[in-house]
């Protein structure tokens, strides 16, 4: 029974029923930029019609995230620049964005989903600009709407359900579990249905159903290899116990991207929230993010440092031992130091990349600036301490 109601569900999504309404400009707006015919004085007399969507569409256009040299003055300039898809996706983003309240109610936090969805979004953007065959726009647009599926899922089940549990995006895999225990569905599959009945491009809509493993495989495109990644990193801004290093291992490894594109892309992406958010009407605070991540980075050299100190208490040693002196010693402690040099380089290096990085583009005198350079120098020692442990000392 309960099966049948999950299928039901989804075919009243496909067909629209159910469904919060979007802005009727947005919607005629997607309308007149799929038709070849439409001019760009015929889409600038529509957007007029809502004041708000014109005042963020000109604000867009001169944003960070288009990077043009000349300001655009008018709303006629600003959708020649967008380009008449990049117009319509934004459009339904934006309008996506208006249709869900802020603020907490139920067992949902609107303004916490949407705050890692920003943050999503100007990831994946900046991922697919280093990558080819991606669009950097359609991959914000990805990013920011991923979990759209689970506000409606909320409005149509969760939020009637007075034994429901306070709802977090992470770890995705455990909620998507619950839903379907609960419901018979999940926030994916609703995604899915409704991005296709909303016209969104496949190559965003296909990405619903792909996420963990799945999105990082071999076959997966490369949007959802972008999207998951996003995902990572907001696990690692929002997420109490997300591994530090976890993003930069799975940059190189999926999308060839190094330790180096990935600290330029994680500093980006603090300089451009602000403005972003702005645009989008979501509440951000950039300093307070910015500060969370270097405590996650904190934490990690804290570990770090605990393992070493660990070893120490195990060899019986003062100081780190170097490969040379190990002739001497038993090999269960020769393998103790190999595996603790193992498991803390990736970390550590990925740690201290993204400290001097911050230290170099943070004001010096600001309490980020300082956090950043004591950051800095605690992985510098113990960046000294693991190449003792290395092979530098044979």
């Amino acid at each position: 029974m309960k099966k049948q109601v999950s299928l039901d569900l989804l075919k009243q999504i496909e067909s629209g029923y159910s469904l919060p309404s979007l802005s009727p400009v947005a919607m005629q707006l997607v309308e007149m930029a799929l038709d070849d015919s439409s001019s760009a004085e015929n889409l600038t007399a529509l957007i007029e019609a809502d004041p708000s969507l014109a005042v963020r569409v000109l604000k867009l256009a001169n944003s960070t995230f288009f990077q043009t040299r000349q300001p655009t003055i008018s709303l006629k300039q600003a959708i020649i620049k967008l380009g008449y898809q990049r117009l319509r996706i934004m459009a339904l983003s934006l309008s996506l964005r208006d249709t869900f309240p802020m603020g907490k109610i139920g067992a949902l936090d609107y303004e916490q989903l949407w705050h890692s969805t920003l943050y999503r979004a100007l990831i994946a953007k900046s991922l697919a600009e280093h990558v080819s065959n991606c669009y950097p726009e359609e991959a914000f647009v990805a990013g920011l709407i991923m979990e759209i599926g689970l506000l409606i899922l909320f409005d149509l089940k969760i939020r009637q359900d007075v034994e429901a549990p306070p709802i977090s995006l992470e770890p995705l895999e455990d909620l998507i579990s619950w839903e379907k225990k609960r419901y018979r569905i999940d926030h994916r599959q609703v995604g899915e249905a409704a991005l296709k009945y909303w016209g969104f491009p496949d190559t965003i809509v296909q990405c619903q159903l792909l996420y963990g493993q799945n999105a990082l495989s071999q076959d997966a495109p490369i949007l959802a290899k972008i999207c998951e990644l996003s995902r990572e990193f907001s696990c690692l801004l929002f997420q109490e116990n997300a591994p530090f290093h976890t993003l930069f291992q799975d940059a190189e490894e999926f999308l060839g991207l190094d330790r180096e594109v990935i600290n330029n892309i994680l500093i980006a992406t603090f300089d451009e929230v602000q403005e972003i958010a702005d645009s989008l009407s979501v509440e951000v605070n950039r300093e307070g993010d910015l500060m969370e991540i270097m405590e996650k980075a904190n934490r990690a050299l804290s570990q770090i440092s605990a393992k070493i100190s660990a070893h120490q208490e195990i060899t019986g040693t003062v100081s780190l031992p170097s490969f040379d002196s190990l002739d001497q010693r038993p090999s269960v402690i020769e393998h103790t130091l190999q595996a603790v040099a193992h498991e803390i380089r990736n970390p550590l290096l990925a740690v201290g990349g993204f400290a001097r990085k911050l230290a170099t583009s943070l004001d010096p005198d600001s309490k980020g600036g300082e956090y950043a350079r004591i950051i800095l120098e605690e992985a510098s020692r113990l960046e000294k301490a693991l190449s003792e442990m290395t092979t530098e000392n044979r």
